[in-house]
């Protein structure tokens, strides 16, 4: 591997390649984090047969440095706060519950918008395999994964494009499996490690699930 991706699909089948024990599992299925998180989990689910639905998780940022999370919140009530950041921002309680409410909001809207009617896939007493183009600084994996544990889940695979290597001995804590395809000390953004990263629209999600739920797709049922 040459230390970067063509794009998300290419990284979707090097995934493939390092899950292929999970192929056409009954008790398996990938769930992406979007946006990004599902180009690279619609190549998986054509390689590896498995059904594909998506977790939703929004960042929490810090407000004037959005970029900077200070925690992030997920599907089933969850929410993860780095108190670190908190202390260091000396953000309120007024201020973190207004990120808070303002991002519920986008959850809500996204869990409609991304599903266009479909129901969630059931998560419980399956093998959960959480996928993302890439992670930073974890906030919205950690979440991701206390949210399929809460949904039941019995295991939690973690597979992901580019990780920082600290933050890869941070997940590995707290998830049962970590496949990262490249872990560099050194991690400033995630679209520097692909030549083609471009922004995914709702449209494009709704796309990618409906292609993989298709009847007629490969792998689809």
């Amino acid at each position: 591997m040459s230390g970067r991706f063509a794009d998300r699909a290419e990284a979707g089948r090097l995934l493939s390649q390092k899950l292929a024990r999970y192929a056409n599992r009954p008790d398996a299925l990938l769930l992406a984090l979007p946006r990004g998180g599902v180009a690279v989990a619609f190549e998986m689910a054509q390689a590896l047969c498995l059904p594909l639905d998506v977790l939703l998780v929004r960042k929490l940022g810090v407000p004037g440095y959005e970029e900077l999370a200070f925690g992030a919140i997920a599907s089933a009530g969850v929410r993860i706060l780095d108190p670190d950041i908190i202390e260091a921002f000396a953000l309120s309680p007024q201020a973190i519950d207004r990120v808070v409410a303002a991002e519920e909001s986008e959850l809500i809207r996204r869990e409609s918008a991304f599903r266009a009617g479909r129901a969630a896939l059931s998560v419980r007493d399956r093998t959960v395999i959480l996928v993302d183009d890439g992670i930073a600084t974890g906030s919205t994996m950690r979440a991701a994964i206390a949210s399929a544990r809460r949904l039941g889940a019995t295991r939690i695979v973690v597979a992901a494009g580019a990780v920082p290597l600290s933050t890869s001995l941070l997940l590995n804590s707290e998830a049962d499996e970590i496949v990262c395809l490249l872990t560099p000390r050194e991690f400033r953004s995630v679209s520097l490690f692909y030549d083609s990263f471009p922004q995914l629209t709702d449209d494009d999600v709704r796309n990618f699930l409906q292609r993989a739920s298709r009847p007629g797709a490969p792998c689809a049922g």
